[in-house]
């Protein structure tokens, strides 16, 4: 299953609607509760621009080394394909960036073998062959 950033940035953020859920996931995933988690090596880049505006470079590199350095998640390099992909994917079903675009592509490929992402984002449930569980919903056991 791919996390997709929407729980990565709310987790970063103070505050935010999706945090506890956010913090809830992270803390089951890094207690292996949760296993078979990737995400998209994307989600970094994405992180610098989402923050940029609000927080000092140093900041915004000392956070996004502390998500690229969790332990039980497997983070996952876009491809050529993937990119490819990915531009495909906006054309085709209008999704709301190239970030979005990325991670389905990458939740496409057989790198991610159950094709689900977790996000909120309904964009994802117009892509074929894709599943989307919204975290609001996922149960931690």
């Amino acid at each position: 299953m791919l996390i997709e950033s929407d729980l990565f940035i709310a987790y970063m953020k103070k505050s935010d609607w999706l945090k506890p859920k956010a913090e809830e996931i992270f803390k089951a995933i890094n207690s292996k509760r949760l296993k078979g988690i990737q995400a998209s090596s994307e989600v970094l880049h994405e992180l610098y621009y989402v923050f940029v505006e609000h927080a000092p470079v140093p900041i915004i590199l000392g956070n996004a080394a502390r998500m690229a350095t969790m332990e039980n998640i497997e983070f996952i390099d876009a491809t050529r394909e993937i990119y490819l992909s990915a531009l495909e994917l906006v054309s085709t079903y209008e999704l709301g960036s190239i970030f979005d675009a990325i991670y389905a592509a990458t939740a496409l490929t057989e790198m991610v073998p159950d094709h689900t992402i977790l996000s909120t984002d309904s964009a994802y449930d117009r892509v074929p062959g894709l599943t989307r569980l919204d975290p609001r919903t996922l149960e931690i056991t």
